[in-house]
C-alpha cells in the first residue's frame, strides 16, 4: 500500500484548474523531488497533501486515511511552504518553543538540537523581525524537523541560502531521510533534487508526470 496516494486530485480556483486530476503513489521512506516553473502547481500540490486545501474532486490518502474525513492533516508532519507564520517580536527560540505547544511532544533540549543544526545560535536574542533572509529560511527548516515527522514536505528549502546553508539544508534531508522520513521536496536548484531526489516528478499546467532521472 502507498504511503502517500493522491487519486484524480483536481482543484479549481475561480475557474481557473490549478491541479488537474493528479495521480500519485509514494511510498514510505523515499525522497521524492518535484521540479517545474513558477505557477506550474508545485506549490498547490504541496498543499493538497498537507491538508491546506481541499479538493474540488478527487482524494489524498495518508497511509491509508483519508485527508478531510478521517484525518484533517498528516499527523506526523514537517512543512515548508511559502512564508511560515512566525512571530517578528519573539526570538528564534522562542518562536519555536511556542509552536512547539500545539503538539506537546517535544522540549527545549530537541528545540535547541534543531536550531544548532540549522547554524543558528538558540541563545541569540536578536527577534525574528531583525532576522535576515538566510536566517529565516535556516529557522523554517529548524521548525520543520524539530518533532523528528514521519513526513517532510519542502517548498524551496535552499531558498535565500549561502553555501553553508544550502549544505547543512542537504545534509539535514538525507539525515532526516536516513532516520525514516518521507520527503517531498520542490527546488528551482537543480542540484538539490539531483543530488537528493530519488524519483522526480515534473509539475506543469497543474498536471504531474515522473520523470526519468538522469544519472
Amino acid at each position: 500500500m502507498s504511503y502517500i496516494e493522491v487519486k484524480q486530485y483536481t482543484k479549481v480556483i475561480k475557474g481557473n484548474t490549478v491541479l488537474d486530476h493528479v495521480n500519485l503513489n509514494l511510498e514510505k521512506g523515499k525522497i521524492y523531488g518535484f521540479v517545474g516553473s513558477n505557477g506550474s502547481g508545485k506549490t498547490m500540490l504541496f498543499r493538497a497533501v498537507s491538508g491546506l486545501i481541499k479538493p474540488t474532486e478527487g482524494s489524498v490518502h495518508i497511509d491509508g486515511k483519508l485527508l478531510h474525513k478521517d484525518i484533517s492533516f498528516p499527523p506526523s508532519l514537517g512543512v515548508i511552504i511559502e512564508s511560515p507564520g512566525f512571530w517578528d517580536e519573539l526570538t528564534g527560540f522562542e518562536n519555536l518553543e511556542l509552536l512547539s505547544k500545539v503538539k506537546g511532544v517535544i522540549g527545549s533540549e530537541e528545540i535547541k538540537n534543531a536550531i544548532e543544526r540549522v547554524g543558528l545560535n538558540y541563545k541569540d536574542a536578536r527577534i525574528y523581525k531583525k532576522f535576515s533572509v538566510g536566517m529565516k529560511q535556516r529557522l523554517a527548516m529548524a521548525q520543520a524537523v524539530m518533532e523528528s515527522p514521519d513526513l517532510l514536505i519542502l517548498d524551496e528549502p535552499t531558498s535565500g541560502l549561502d553555501e553553508d546553508g544550502i549544505s547543512r539544508i542537504r545534509n539535514m534531508i538525507l539525515e532526516e531521510n536516513q532516520r525514516g522520513a518521507t520527503v517531498l521536496i520542490a527546488s528551482h536548484n537543480k542540484e538539490d533534487i539531483s543530488l537528493l531526489a530519488g524519483k522526480i516528478y515534473r509539475v506543469a499546467d497543474g498536471k504531474v508526470h515522473a520523470e526519468e532521472k538522469k544519472s
